[in-house]
């Protein structure tokens, strides 16, 4: 079962496994297109009895929670741990291990769901993925007025390719046994480095356009975002990770333990969207 299967990444995954010999289920809230022979549910996560009924003879699970809070979690879990299906959980490299509390909201629901998934004593791989580079997308509206993109500060982060991170999922849902690491989350990231105004570089480049990043402060980064069609929630979520998350200097070879490939550059990533911007 595919949780998650209509968002950026959700979709990657659902189509990876598509083109294997394997049933799919995906759980959504409303329709969406499905790849030919992928079973569709309407029904929401956070609904138990929805959840057990669209859980019957599901053996393997890719889980994103959509909330920004993991109030509803535990009960969802609950209804999976019934189960004896293996789960691949999709969360951060924001996740400070060293800390009682994370820097912001985002970072403290996946930390939520990983003690969770532990206390549930779930099967679990948990993937804890970079900044993905389809969150680029969110800078469409923007471009197609000007060559700026204006909002909140972001952390320089190694920015990994969804279709990378959606492979790595695969990989482990496709695989006989447990292919966790003893212990540990496995911490997918991009090749390299990059702030926010490295990306639009590089996107400016395949575009023949010169992008700049334009840093606001709180309260008109926060007006930026709601413009953009960001719900509130996340607005506020997002200028709280800008205020308080450091910059990440972490690279790992994660990727390609998993996939037998190189991850992905974000220029490999702008060249194939392009058109997407145009």
């Amino acid at each position: 079962m595919v949780l998650g299967a209509s968002g950026n990444l959700g979709s990657e995954v659902l189509s990876r496994l598509a083109d294997q010999d394997v049933r799919i289920r995906c759980l959504v809230r409303r329709p969406i297109a499905l790849p030919p022979g992928a079973e569709l549910v309407i029904g929401s996560l956070t609904e138990p009895a929805q959840l057990r009924a669209a859980l019957n003879g599901v053996d393997r699970i890719f889980l994103i929670w959509p909330l920004l809070d993991s109030t509803a979690a535990a009960r969802a879990l609950e209804e999976i741990a019934l189960t004896t299906a293996r789960v691949v959980y999709l969360s951060s490299t924001a996740i400070d291990d060293a800390l009682p509390r994370q820097s912001d909201p985002i970072a403290q629901v996946h930390a939520d769901l990983e003690a969770l998934l532990s206390r549930f004593r779930l099967k679990a791989v948990v993937l804890r993925s970079d900044t993905l580079a389809s969150n680029a997308r969110g800078w469409r509206s923007q471009l197609r007025i000007s060559d700026l993109v204006a909002g909140p500060r972001a952390a320089a982060t190694a920015v990994v390719d969804e279709r990378d991170v959606a492979a790595a999922a695969v990989a482990i849902l496709l695989s006989d046994g447990d292919s966790s690491q003893p212990n540990t989350p496995y911490l997918l990231t991009g090749p390299e480095i990059l702030s926010r105004a490295d990306q639009l570089a590089q996107l400016g480049s395949v575009l023949d356009r010169k992008l700049r990043f334009q840093l606001l402060d709180a309260e008109s980064a926060r007006a930026q975002l709601l413009a953009d069609g960001r719900p509130q929630q996340l607005v506020e979520a997002l200028i709280e990770a800008a205020t308080n998350r450091p910059d990440s200097t972490l690279l790992t070879d994660d990727l390609s333990q998993l996939t037998g490939r190189a991850a992905r550059t974000f220029r490999a990533w702008a060249l194939d969207h392009a058109a997407e911007f145009s």
